[in-house]
């Protein structure tokens, strides 16, 4: 997996089961925010062949962390997906699951505009803040509409919390309760990525669509997009 200096939880999709086969490496790219890159991160971006960056935070949190991209030659897609802003998640008290039920339900029509702007150029990264939620629910449901396993879906979004530093989570957290104090489950919403919480949102999905792949149909995609991003994700 490639260290990208300044970036959190960055990560490669690729290698993850799929069948007999595997997710291809290289193609799709995790992270959260872009904001602390430097030279030799830029470096790396470069090196990696990076085409295409799919930012999918709101207004402010881009103007308060604005990506430090510089001289890396890629076409930058904003496509914010929270319907309100993170500030009113925390607000409200909002838990994980229903978080993420809200994300594919109420920005389902920017969730197949990321899977359009993954089509259109590869490698591309997709990511948030701190790649944790709507990084996480965006790339579970790319993966395993690609045909990736279940259960390496999950993994690779429980993941997550494993990568974000200690003292970058105390950090957070303080802020945030200082801001919140009222907030029901703040550091879960902050800092975790329970594997259950993403089983029970595939689950939920599943119920009610069938299968990832019929999600993103019922939202506008088409059959033989579905089909080219099986192509593009999936060796």
């Amino acid at each position: 997996m490639p260290s990208v200096s300044g970036a959190i939880n960055f990560r490669d999709t690729g290698g993850l089961p799929a069948g007999a086969s595997h997710s291809r490496p290289g193609v799709l790219f995790r992270s959260g925010n872009l904001f602390g890159l430097d030279g030799d991160g830029r470096s790396t971006l470069r090196e990696l062949g990076l085409r295409r960056v799919i930012d999918l935070r709101d207004d402010a949190e881009v103007a308060l962390e604005p990506s430090r991209l510089d001289d890396v030659p890629v076409a930058t897609q904003r496509v914010p997906l929270f319907a309100g802003s993170v500030a009113s998640f925390l607000r409200d008290g909002m838990s994980l699951p229903a978080m993420y039920r809200s994300i594919a339900e109420e920005s389902a029509p920017r969730v197949v505009e990321v899977v359009r702007g993954v089509l259109a150029d590869q490698p591309v990264l997709v990511h948030c803040t701190i790649g944790k939620d709507r990084t996480g629910v965006t790339i579970a449901l790319l993966l395993a509409a690609a045909g990736v396993d279940e259960d390496a879906v999950v993994a690779d979004y429980a993941v997550t919390e494993t990568l974000l530093p200690a003292e970058r989570n105390a950090r957070v957290v303080a802020w945030l309760r200082s801001q919140h104090p009222d907030s029901r489950d703040l550091e879960i919403l902050a800092t975790r990525s329970p594997a259950p919480v993403m089983r029970g949102f595939l689950d939920d999905l599943r119920e009610r669509y069938g299968a990832p792949g019929d999600y993103l149909r019922a939202h506008g995609l088409a059959d033989d997009e579905i089909a080219e991003l099986r192509r593009i994700l999936v060796v």
